[in-house]
């Protein structure tokens, strides 16, 4: 079996050799993997590794009762029968929403003993976050947000390490060989089939197992719809089960409920999606008007188009065939290009320090009659960078202009089937002063390297 990689591990042996080291929490949508990754870096990085999970072990909350972290660290050797020390031990509490109070207490251990190393995790820890009725250890703790897999770990958990270090390497002037660029392209169809939850990629790696992967995404979808349940209090949750299946099909368009239920209220489908945007498991990607950064400033929370937790359960969802995908010539047409604004969506989400919270714009303008849309916007080094997924080398990219004149931007990025290139050019829009600007078109493969690609572009 191929070993699952994860560049967040990079971040926790950066997080542990830290001085100023925080208890840290890892924020995510269930099954991304949070327990496996700790588990792993726990166990080859420290002397000892303490797993804690609230879910599973009863009444193991009592050993955190006292305010004292000296005697809960006397209590949990005990009953883990370890040393812990300093430097030398890991702590990881899991399922930590299972017992908020603990998470009030992850203050104390920042703020007497600052070298314990401690990491919490939990699924729907968002909730948690949100309604908390305790004091939040503001300041004394840090965030490590996880998603899917990405492109490249995939190809790292297939055991594709030289196509991974071939694209961490290239450059956007290089010629990639055509039998490799088809090569990658046909690894890209692979990843809009089986997309990047950990489980799917586990029961895929070894014999290329469609079937098993395709009955994997089906356990976890109704993984999700079973955890409707926990909100039976709160919302109508067959309401959110209708939301949920409903957000595939919404993918690539701008929201309206409508669309969702045309009977239902327009307050309570927007309860739902809030909800669900919580948990993790759909995003909304908000309208910015651009002007300036953060792209947050300056946003319409009543427009916004849908992405989807990731592309492989988003195909499941839809009920497309595997066959259909991976024989497809254009990656942009299967399924009305859907599948391609969700592939570079969930990328380009977590297109961020791990530390920052994952959030995604886009772009069209408000002007009556206007159909100009840009599909998303990225903030790089502090310019905004319009990004845009088309199909080939042809088409005249008349958004891409307009937005390019409008805003003055220097650099635009196209994301497509075609080979890599950057190209400088002026905006060809009519009545308008040229802006000369610099182009960047990648394949979808090299989508991982738009921070590098950017940084190196000269503007």
């Amino acid at each position: 079996m191929n070993i699952m990689k994860r560049n967040a591990t990079e971040y926790l042996y950066e997080w542990k050799n830290r001085n100023n080291r925080k208890p840290l929490v890892i924020r995510g949508a269930r099954q991304t993997g949070k327990t496996w990754l700790v588990r792993d870096f726990g166990k080859k990085s420290y002397k000892n590794y303490v797993e804690i999970n609230f879910d599973k072990i009863k009444n193991i909350s009592k050993l955190f009762e006292t305010s004292n972290v000296n005697d809960i660290i006397k209590n949990l050797e005990l009953e883990f029968d370890v040393t812990i020390k300093e430097g030398e031990t890991l702590i990881f509490l899991d399922e930590i929403q299972s017992a908020p109070e603990i998470f009030a207490k992850l203050r104390y251990f920042y703020e007497d003993l600052p070298d314990l190393h401690i990491i919490a995790a939990g699924s729907l820890l968002e909730f948690l976050l949100a309604e908390h009725t305790f004091s939040m250890p503001g300041g004394r703790i840090e965030y490590l947000f996880l998603g899917p897999l990405n492109f490249e770990e995939f190809l790292s958990g297939l055991g594709q390490e030289k196509l991974v270090n071939y694209i961490k390497e290239y450059s956007p002037d290089k010629l990639v060989p055509e039998i490799i660029h088809e090569k990658l392209l046909k690894f890209v169809k692979k990843y809009f089939v089986i997309g990047g939850m950990p489980a799917v990629i586990r029961q895929f790696s070894d014999k290329e197992d469609y079937k098993g992967a395709l009955r994997e995404q089906k356990n976890l979808l109704q993984t999700y719809i079973d955890d409707f349940n926990k909100y039976k209090n709160r919302i109508d949750t067959i309401r959110l089960q209708k939301v949920f299946l409903n957000f595939p099909l919404q993918v690539g368009h701008k929201v309206k409920y409508v669309n969702i239920d045309r009977m239902d209220k327009a307050k309570d489908l927007a309860e739902s999606i809030n909800l669900l945007n919580l948990a993790r498991v759909i995003y909304s990607v908000k309208h910015s008007n651009a002007n300036g950064v953060p792209l947050g400033a300056e946003v319409n929370n009543s427009d916004f188009k849908a992405l989807f937790i990731d592309i492989g359960l988003m195909q499941s969802l839809l009920n497309l065939r595997f066959s259909d995908v991976l024989n497809s010539e254009n990656l942009i047409e299967i399924n009305s290009g859907a599948l391609a604004e969700q592939f570079v969506g969930q990328h380009l989400l977590y297109n961020l320090q791990f530390y920052e919270k994952p959030e995604l714009f886009y772009w069209n303008r408000e002007k009556k009659n206007s159909s100009a849309e840009i599909d998303y916007l990225q903030q790089i080094d502090g310019r905004i960078i319009p990004v845009e997924v088309k199909a080939g080398k042809t088409g005249s990219l008349k958004s891409l202009h307009l937005f390019v004149s409008e805003k003055k931007s220097k650099i635009a990025l196209r994301i497509y089937c075609g080979v890599s290139e950057r190209v400088s050019l002026a905006t060809i829009m009519p009545g308008e002063e040229k802006q000369n600007f610099t182009l960047i078109s990648i394949p979808f493969y090299l989508i991982g390297q738009i921070n590098r690609f950017i940084k190196e572009t000269n503007d």
